[in-house]
């Protein structure tokens, strides 16, 4: 597998140090970035091949994955289109908020189109990514799946539902640390120091999440666990209640969906 990621920003590094450091049969991974200096801490990997030349990495490769910025993609596009072959080449787009139809509108439908969404996590091989298709795109979404199965776990949802999978996913991995983050100033006034409290707060959350993973319950039911009658974790969960814990979360979901459709 030679897999070539244009545009090497935070979720291309992130994207390549998944791949590195997975199981996948990689022989080469070419990444690219104007500005090559910025990459300069792949320079000795083994495999990894540096240029600001995304034509250059199109003709080295067969998996292509685009992770530039929405306002760079045409040109991108366009730099590209006359070095891919539909019966060589699978394009996989990372890009936010551009539907499948603005990427063959360049390249045509003939080529294998995937869109997905992961998320930073993807360099600790831990992402939750979704995944849609062209018809093309269809036939090669397990090598797709395979790559990011390999660097977290996967989803197969409509087109329709992308940006809704990007807030949820993408984006939410900030939310989430922004929670993490509130339970360490919390642990640190009840007493902690600071390297203790986010520890704590960093592996409850991780405990929370895998319970549901590993149990397939429902939050709900993972709480009743722990709430007795009058006891102080009821009591703490109705005083975030009331001061609107769940629906800031869903208002905050909702506004970066609304923002998300004007990109």
């Amino acid at each position: 597998m030679k897999i070539a990621i244009l545009g090497t920003g935070n979720l291309g590094n992130a994207i390549a140090k998944g791949v590195i450091n997975s199981n996948l049969k990689v022989d080469s991974l070419y990444l690219t970035k104007r500005n090559l200096v910025e990459l300069a801490s792949w320079k000795n990997e083994n495999k990894v091949h540096l240029t600001s030349s995304n034509s250059e990495a199109v003709q080295q490769s067969d998996i292509i994955i685009i992770a530039v910025q929405p306002k760079q993609l045409i040109e991108v596009l366009n730099d590209i289109k006359n070095h891919l072959i539909a019966s060589k080449h699978t394009v996989i787009s990372v890009v936010t908020g551009r539907k499948i139809e603005d990427i063959e509108t360049y390249l045509g439908s003939e080529l294998p189109i995937i869109r997905c969404m992961p998320n930073t996590a993807i360099a600790v091989s831990q992402s939750m990514t979704c995944l849609c298709a062209n018809k093309k795109g269809a036939l090669h979404l397990e090598t797709a799946k395979n790559i990011f199965n390999a660097l977290g776990t996967t989803l197969f949802i409509e087109e329709k539902l992308m940006q809704a999978a990007t807030v949820i996913c993408a984006s939410g991995i900030a939310f989430w640390m922004r929670l993490i983050r509130a339970t360490t100033q919390g642990a640190i006034q009840l007493g902690f120091d600071a390297k203790e409290a986010q520890e704590l707060a960093m592996q409850t959350c991780l405990g929370a999440a895998s319970l549901l993973i590993k149990s397939g319950s429902h939050p709900e039911q993972e709480i009743d666990k722990v709430t007795t009658p009058s006891g102080c974790t009821i009591s703490g969960l109705n005083e975030m209640e009331h001061q609107g814990l769940s629906s800031s979360l869903i208002k905050g979901l909702v506004v970066s969906y609304n923002k998300i459709n004007q990109i």
